[in-house]
């Protein structure tokens, strides 16, 4: 098989690519650029899990970034383990065919517990004094040592949060080469995700974004020119394009208001009691799976939520059906905000009220996605120095709380995961073999074929 790498441009869509992008513009213009049609959700997990499945979320189950996981009823987002995708991986696949076949996952998502050769994904350390320190989990495991000395330390708090940047996606370049030196795998995918924070915080403003598409430009150009001196086939895909929005939907507290949603006291701080709830909404940007207790209650809540203003789409049964969504781990009702809306998984009426995790980075128990962990509060005086003192405090080994994040979710000015009707946001698919693409324009199951008949 051929040499195979498949670069996940995060949020990279034809509307980006042009000024700031003149690497990627004229490799693209040197092969053939198709869009992908969005599937829904059109968010982060169940994309990479169709493109290397070949099947739609109805078949992998994989409907969103968490979901409720109906035998515990417990909201749980970002999950690792590969065994949750329920489906056979490309990677299986081709082992079949040819038992010489290698391959490396360099952060996609549902890396841990996975059949693929070379594994690195974030796995930040939790001790038991409270702190949070940056690491990551690898297959071999002798390989997180090998990078770490090599690279330093992964800049978990550059992934995501505030401070996220590019420090974090040039780490994830250079660790692929240099698995790529130490074992020549077959077929390699890496995870970009730089263009992912600021288009979610400033929308498409190419005033604001101009530096962080020439950032990301420039670190293609350094795999490109790696990789195909290396003699490997080089492609490019996104799982979404992001787009402008302005109208947060705080659907929890539409539910909660009308008598669906209930919520726990813990230490005069309310917490989201999905067990007692009637109904509540796991929030995914712009999209939300509604679960809902009682089935002969689904018909009220659908016409509630058909009602709120920023919902475009109400999908039951055969809505989900239509949409390739109807798995168990669905919601029972899912909804999809309109263009310019998105959805907070905000549930309490009062913020004095909110969890202790709610303005803090906590993405593991936050029942629902928040883009609003990519700001620092602007309210909060003397903000650097309340940072220095909580950092000093995680250094001294103290434990500590980074509780920096407002609570304000009109801060968010781009989103994705609904399928959008503009061409130009949608994900795009980019190689040098214009041969193997006859449309203009592919399903996302299609991305599955295409690697392998780059690899053939």
């Amino acid at each position: 098989m051929k040499k195979t790498v498949v670069l996940n441009v995060v949020a990279l869509s034809s509307r980006l690519i042009g000024e700031h992008t003149p690497f990627l513009k004229k490799w693209s213009e040197g092969g053939k650029k198709v869009n992908i049609r969005p599937l829904l959700p059109a968010v982060t997990c169940s994309s990479q899990a169709t493109y290397f499945t070949g099947k739609w979320p109805a078949e992998h189950g994989v409907v969103g970034n968490g979901w409720c996981f109906r035998d515990e009823y417990e909201i749980k987002f970002w999950r690792q383990s590969n065994k949750l995708v329920q489906a056979p991986k490309i990677w299986e696949e081709l082992k079949k065919e040819d038992s010489s076949f290698t391959c490396a996952n360099m952060f996609w998502w549902f890396n841990m517990n996975s059949t693929v050769d070379f594994a690195v994904t974030p796995r930040p350390l939790y001790p038991a004094t409270g702190l949070k320190l940056p690491d990551i989990h690898s297959q071999p495991m002798d390989l997180r040592q090998k990078l770490q000395n090599e690279l330093g330390q992964f800049p978990l708090f550059s992934f995501w949060g505030p401070n996220a940047n590019i420090e974090s996606t040039r780490w994830i370049a250079d660790a692929s080469m240099l698995v790529d030196k130490w074992h020549d795998p077959t077929l390699t995918l890496v995870y970009l995700p730089h263009l992912d924070y600021n288009l979610q915080r400033v929308g498409i403003d190419f005033s604001k974004m101009g530096k962080d598409l020439q950032e990301i430009d420039k670190i293609c150009e350094d795999l490109i020119t790696y990789y195909e001196s290396k003699g490997a086939e080089v492609m490019i895909v996104s799982e979404y394009g992001i787009t402008d929005v302005n109208n947060p939907v705080h659907i929890n507290r539409v539910l909660r208001k009308n008598g669906y949603v209930s919520v726990k006291d813990e230490l005069g701080l309310e917490t989201l009691d999905t067990w007692a709830s009637r109904a509540f909404a796991v929030a995914d940007h712009q999209l939300a799976h509604i679960y809902i207790n009682d089935p002969q209650e689904i018909p009220a809540v659908k016409q509630l939520l058909e009602g709120i203003p920023g919902i475009e789409l109400v999908l039951d049964e055969e809505g989900k059906k239509d949409h390739h969504l109807n798995h168990e781990r669905a919601g029972d009702l899912v909804v999809m905000a309109d263009k310019k809306s998105w959805f907070t998984y905000y549930f309490w009426l009062d913020d004095k009220k909110a969890p202790d995790y709610a303005r803090t980075v906590d993405i593991h128990r936050k029942p629902g996605y928040d883009p609003v962990e990519t700001f620092a509060d602007p309210k909060i005086k003397f903000l650097k120095g309340k940072i220095g003192l909580t950092l000093l405090k995680k250094k001294l080994g103290f434990r500590y709380l980074m509780d920096v994040i407002p609570l304000d979710a009109t801060l968010v000015k781009g989103s994705h995961g609904r399928i959008s009707k503009e061409k130009e946001d949608w994900p795009v698919f980019i190689t040098q073999q214009p041969k193997l693409l006859e449309k203009t324009a592919i399903d996302s199951v299609d991305v599955y074929d295409l690697i392998i008949k780059h690899l053939k």
